[in-house]
């Protein structure tokens, strides 16, 4: 029997395969997003070219196309393209609301849009995105994938006024996290897998493994996040090291750390006062989460969310595009530092 089982263990490695296999679909996911965000309005036509060029990894778009693939369907058919595009036309607005809202200055090591245009230009280019995703899924004339976007959007939205509550707080708690960030974050990429496997025409049962696979792999890319925060360089995660807390949110390390260490609070609460990094504060905070061991925990929760991902798949044929998405959280989590 043939197996897809690879010894791979880098993540650049991996990350090259996995998306290697749907090279000339990104491609045209590329040339569509490019197409669709087209304007004959010069101001639209020029930050639309801005945001293409700030580039990204094209996750979101890429599990669509794999969980497609996985399920049995063409990842190159018109319809699948169509949807994989509006999934990242819509991450890319959340993406130009939220650096609005948190005040961003840079987006994937380039200044953000709000940055480099101003907020109101930036507030509209985020709402034509949306309402773009939107006239290109009413093409599909399919109430089970509208149904899907629109109830993903309402949860991403809830999930930004969940957090816009929560900022500045110190005494944040892990379920109302792991609301905002199932909201924010999982939610979407659940949606991917789910709406690539319904284009397949896959059974009820693997639909819901996907969705449920998606939903898991999210938060453990968010935590991985939370982890590479406060130990990666800035060219790995596109923003500055420790952004999170100077804009006012805990993440789940420093919800662990103030339960655990008190004497964490008055530090957390000086960084966020001064809205930088001074007097040693990171280097002492750096040390309580490494003297701790939170940073570890923090990395192996995201493992354990990738492993439930994984065994939602367990129930599908074994083939190269069901390893590659058992695969995606290796590169997710062990990115480099």
């Amino acid at each position: 029997m043939q197996t897809f089982k690879t010894a791979k263990k880098d993540p650049g490695v991996i990350a090259a395969h996995v998306f290697g296999l749907i090279k000339a679909e990104l491609e045209l996911v590329e040339i569509e997003f490019g197409r669709n965000v087209d304007s004959n309005i010069q101001v639209v036509g020029y930050l639309s070219d801005y945001l293409r060029k700030s580039g990204g990894k094209r996750i979101r778009p890429a599990l669509l196309l794999l969980s497609n693939r996985a399920a049995g369907g063409n990842s190159k058919a018109s319809n699948v393209i169509g949807l994989a595009t509006v999934m990242e036309m819509l991450h890319t607005a959340t993406l130009v609301h939220d650096d609005i809202i948190d005040n961003a200055d840079t987006r994937r090591n380039m200044p953000s849009v709000n940055a480099r245009f101003g907020n109101q230009a930036s507030v509209l280019m985020g709402d034509w995105l949306y309402m773009s995703a939107f006239e290109i899924s009413l093409g599909e004339r399919n109430l089970r994938i509208l149904d899907i976007l629109t109830s993903l959007t309402r949860r991403m939205t809830e999930g930004e006024l969940i957090q816009l509550t929560a900022i500045g707080r110190t005494d944040l708690d892990e379920d109302t996290y792991f609301d905002i960030l199932r909201r924010k974050t999982a939610y979407l990429f659940s949606a991917c897998c789910e709406i690539g496997a319904l284009l397949a025409g896959a059974e009820e049962n693997e639909i819901e493994a996907f969705r449920n696979y998606g939903l898991d792999l999210g938060i453990a890319f968010q935590l991985a996040d939370d982890y590479l925060d406060f130990t990666s360089r800035k060219d790995v995660l596109g923003k500055a090291s420790g952004a999170d807390l100077l804009e006012g949110k805990l993440t789940l390390p420093l919800i662990t750390l103030v339960s655990r260490n008190p004497e964490a609070l008055s530090v957390i609460e000086r960084i966020m006062i001064d809205g930088e990094y001074k007097d040693g504060n990171r280097e002492t905070l750096n040390r309580m989460l490494s003297e701790t061991g939170i940073l570890e925990e923090t990395r192996k929760r995201a493992y354990e969310f990738a492993e439930s991902a994984k065994k939602n798949l367990a129930i599908l044929e074994e083939t190269e595009y069901r390893v590659a998405l058992e695969d995606i959280p290796t590169f997710m989590i062990d990115r480099k530092k």
